[in-house]
């Protein structure tokens, strides 16, 4: 199906298979509260992402062991920081080997597009 209200379904399909590789890989450095994560992600690559998204995403990535959380009530509004488990820091290791991979496959298949594009 094509047309306008499909053309950016794409998108957001391939980006909602990144976020949580995008999640894990901005907390690899230490622990972050939600409003940061969205920050960072935004700053270094240029996602935008809701609260609505990100929240959900954690949650998960929690009850699979990959991160752990505590609140923190040290500013003046409570906030809850993430880090990485051992199980989270090797996941993100195993989905950026996949990554790395996956991308180079697809900057293969996607050479001659990109030559005859110009």
């Amino acid at each position: 199906m094509t047309g306008k209200a499909n053309d950016g379904r794409w998108e957001a399909q391939l980006r909602k298979g990144c976020l949580d590789l995008a999640i894990l890989a901005a907390l690899w450095n230490g622990r972050l509260y939600g409003l940061d994560i969205l920050r960072y992600l935004q700053e270094k690559a240029d996602l935008e992402i809701v609260e609505g998204t990100l929240y959900p995403i954690l949650m998960r990535l929690k009850q699979e062991a990959l991160l752990e959380s505590v609140w923190v009530s040290e500013a003046a509004h409570p906030r809850k920081y993430y880090w990485l488990t051992k199980a989270g820091r090797q996941r993100t290791v195993a989905m950026m080997e996949t990554w790395d991979s996956f991308e180079g496959g697809i900057a293969r298949l996607l050479a001659p597009v990109k030559v005859r594009s110009k």
